[in-house]
């Protein structure tokens, strides 16, 4: 490496958008205000554009076409005009949210508030911007300041602040990896939220780089550039987006409609997820797949889908191939899929973009160039995968991506299947410049990585829109970048049966919800490793159902099958946790509307929703389900009561007893075996629906409103959203909203229900209204026409 800074700079150019400076090295320093919030900062060593699209960055109508978009499009931004000021060694530019000082000497920039002009961020002094002037290296240094919490980043390990730490985004498939220190994991998005308490003021930082990247925040030192912190990418430019918030809240909805808020998937998915790998490895899987229905039917757990692991497809040579039906374990696919779906399951089937070279359709790919093509030979390009070498599918070529598409279709939606399991994505290629086709434009492999995974699900998203156009497609996806959640849902990997992995994927959940991708879970009872103990699954599962995705998934290394039936003793636990879950839906699913309407995540770090209490900041374990719900998790063996701590500036009430708690403070409260501490604000109602063992078994014609009232005076509004949860009507205003006021006094309490938008009818006019124990204040309730409630004794 030979590491230099572009400065002195020169003021080439002043538009309408922003400003151009030309470096002492022909570089290229671009600063675009998109916003009177958002502004938009460009370095090109090579003074050029060494890669000219995008696919993160959304147009107007919230999507990108599969080709990319020009990086230099910006009609989906209002460009404001700005005031600009010039010195002998300075360029000052601001807007009403921001002002800007650029510094010609060394080319770094400092941040500050308007109108009060107080610095909130400092590019680092001589080393701003550094690239190596020998390869394609490029960093961004900024200052770094002692109060600073660091949240995001898509899903990575260990707490949630993530000061001190450093961390490299290379999609790698890391089975069993540590939840607490393990890195680098499945995903690659390069963004994080700077949070500084003393100035009560939140930004975001997004680097628009799909390329093996590094964030280092404070474990480097040097002694001659002070405290710092710095993003290095091994290829392509500085392409980066400060949005300032003030608030966390804020910064979260403006990175989500920058990068397109997250699909709405289908109501059913909201349900429990079955899936176990020992189903398909099964010599029997037919009749093994038949026993899950039969067992979900014995024990009464309700499922609404269940996951297809990849042994469905193994060839005579035991190996696993995608879009080829083993006919010896599963002779007759349709009748299955037909079994499941009689007992209101879906199937979702796992799919894997490698062909191994014995694969029985790899010759025809090689014939129309449709792989990644090894940058010295130009044939397909070979890495390990799985059972052996394969080439990896090119998605950036037309013809691959519909050949994909349309196997989608001949070998699993035309069989019944409901949904793709997109797996195994990670793309480890260890070639860098191997060539993809990149839509005609050759594009090396390390430019663009993460996005192969991207396009594997827009190809499979095809193929289900094209076989069910009118119905909301639902996909899973393992590797990620910025745009999956435009169309897919994600977890968190094949993580190791262990405390310490739940403990841990809870804060990887979280810093991904910051990072605009919210429909996320996590293997309840762990993939890989011995099966969970019974204690150990109860408390997974009672963490688990407050996610978006709840699944119970594995592949144990002591032959056990993780599954609600495993441990007969705690059966009864886990039936009712998983009930409670289906009861919670309407809520539930609020949230999930929510999120794709405004970008809000599902799940919440408590410093979210209440950045003004310090004791949040830190907080990685305890969360938010939406905004009432605190999830107060048991994270150790043998626990039986549990210290909770209660933000301040609202009174909150114990669901369990009906208790009135103030905030501000630490509480102990029970956590018997049978449930973990869930608190919510009082004033709060979750609204629920009755029990069903599958979403649409039986007619969903009352709502449930459960009403947590404030002891003293209070009022508070919750949101309830419904629609037919299946179609894509609601983009066409095809649902309605309701909200329920809840007023309380010392002496009485009042119930105001109310629509808002409403553009769906609703399958029931009534509610049932239940208050917790030991309320018995008198309750009045007032209802919309055609509504009525009764108040459930």
């Amino acid at each position: 490496m030979r590491i230099i800074q572009p400065g002195p700079l020169t003021l080439q150019e002043t538009s309408l958008q922003g400003l151009k400076f030309k470096g002492y090295h022909q570089e290229t320093l671009q600063i675009t205000v998109l916003e009177e919030d958002i502004i938009r900062v460009q370095h090109f060593p090579d003074g050029k554009p060494r890669l000219m699209r995008t696919w993160s960055i959304v147009d107007k109508y919230g999507d990108v076409p599969l080709e990319g978009r020009s990086r230099e499009n910006l009609s989906a931004f209002k460009l404001p005009a700005f005031n600009i000021s010039k010195s002998t060694d300075k360029v000052q530019f601001s807007t009403s949210k921001m002002r800007v000082e650029i510094n010609i000497t060394d080319g770094r920039l400092v941040w500050c508030t308007q109108p009060d002009h107080i610095i909130f961020a400092s590019d680092l002094q001589r080393r701003a911007y550094s690239y190596d002037q020998n390869g394609e290296t490029i960093f961004h240094y900024v200052e770094r300041r002692s109060d600073e919490h660091y949240y995001g980043f898509g899903e990575r390990s260990g707490p949630l602040d993530k000061y001190g730490r450093r961390m490299r985004m290379l999609n790698l498939d890391a089975l069993g990896y540590d939840a607490e220190i393990g890195d680098p994991l499945y995903k690659h998005i390069p963004f994080y939220i700077t949070y500084i308490p003393g100035l009560n003021l939140a930004y975001g930082l997004f680097y628009d780089n799909l390329s093996t990247s590094i964030f280092d925040m404070g474990q480097e030192r040097d002694n001659y550039y002070g405290h710092y912190r710095y993003y290095q990418a091994e290829a392509g430019d500085l392409d980066y987006y400060l949005i300032f918030g003030p608030q966390i809240s804020d910064v979260v909805q403006k990175f989500s409609k920058l990068i397109g808020h997250p699909a709405l998937p289908p109501r059913w998915s909201l349900g429990y997820l079955g899936s176990s790998m020992l189903y398909t490895d099964a010599e029997n899987a037919q009749d093994a797949l038949n026993e899950f229905i039969t067992d979900c039917e014995k024990h009464q757990i309700p499922c609404d889908m269940f996951h297809l692991s990849s042994g469905y497809g193994s060839g005579a040579d035991g190996k696993r191939y995608v879009f080829n039906w083993n006919f010896e374990k599963i002779p007759d696919p349709k009748k299955m899929v037909a079994d499941f779906h009689q007992a209101g399951i879906h199937l979702m089937a796992n799919i894997k973009p490698c062909l191994l070279e014995s694969h029985p359709l790899f010759d025809e790919v090689a014939k129309f160039d449709g792989f990644i093509k090894d940058s010295e030979s130009g044939n397909p390009r070979l890495d390990y995968f799985w059972d052996g070498y394969g080439s990896h599918l090119d998605f950036t070529n037309p013809t691959t991506f519909n050949w994909w598409s349309s196997n989608v279709q001949k070998w699993l939606l035309d069989y019944g299947i409901d949904a793709t399991w997109n797996d195994n994505n990670e793309y480890p290629i260890w070639d860098d410049d191997a060539i993809c086709f990149g839509f005609g434009e050759e594009i090396k492999i390390k430019h663009i990585r993460p996005l192969q995974p991207y396009l594997m699900v827009r190809s499979s998203l095809q193929a289900q829109f094209a076989h069910a156009p009118e119905k909301r497609p639902f996909l899973l996806a393992r590797s990620a970048s910025p745009g999956t959640q435009r169309h897919a849902q994600t977890w968190s990997g094949d993580n190791e049966t262990s405390w310490k992995t739940l403990r841990y994927n809870i804060p990887m959940g979280l810093g991904l919800s910051l990072s605009g991708f919210p429909n996320t879970g996590h293997d309840v009872g762990g993939f890989t490793g011995p099966g969970p103990s019974e204690e150990l699954l109860v408390r997974w599962v009672q963490n688990g159902i407050f996610h978006p995705r709840f699944t119970i998934h594995s592949w144990n290394t002591d032959g056990t099958a993780n599954t609600p039936w495993m441990h007969a003793e705690v059966l009864p636990i886990i039936r009712e946790t998983i009930k409670f879950r289906y009861r919670l839906i309407p809520y539930l699913y609020t949230q999930f509307f929510e999120a794709f309407r405004n970008g809000h995540p599902i799940i919440r770090p408590m410093v979210y929703q209440f950045p003004d209490d310090e004791n949040c900041h830190q907080e990685s374990f305890d969360f938010m389900l939406g905004p009432n719900l605190l999830v107060a998790s048991v994270l150790e063996p043998e626990q039986r009561m549990r210290q909770v701590y209660l933000p301040k500036g609202q009174n909150w009430v114990d669901i369990h007893t009906g208790t009135n708690y103030e905030g501000g403070q630490t509480v102990q409260l029970e956590a018997p075996l049978e449930h973990i501490p869930l608190l919510v604000i009082a004033g709060s109602v979750l609204p629920q629906m009755r029990d069903m063992r599958f979403m649409g078994e039986k007619p969903d014609d009352v709502r449930l409103l459960y009403l947590y009232p404030d002891s003293g005076e209070n009022e508070r509004t919750t949101l309830l959203v419904e629609d037919d949860g299946i179609s894509l009507k609601y983009k066409d205003g095809d649902y309605t909203e309701i909200y329920l006021t809840l007023n309380s006094t010392h002496e009485k309490t009042h119930l105001d229900i109310q629509y808002g938008h409403k553009g769906y009818q609703t399958p029931y006019n009534h509610f049932e209204v239940i208050l917790p124990h030991g309320e018995f204040r008198p309750l009045t309730i007032s209802c919309p026409e055609g509504m009525s409630a009764t108040i459930r004794s």
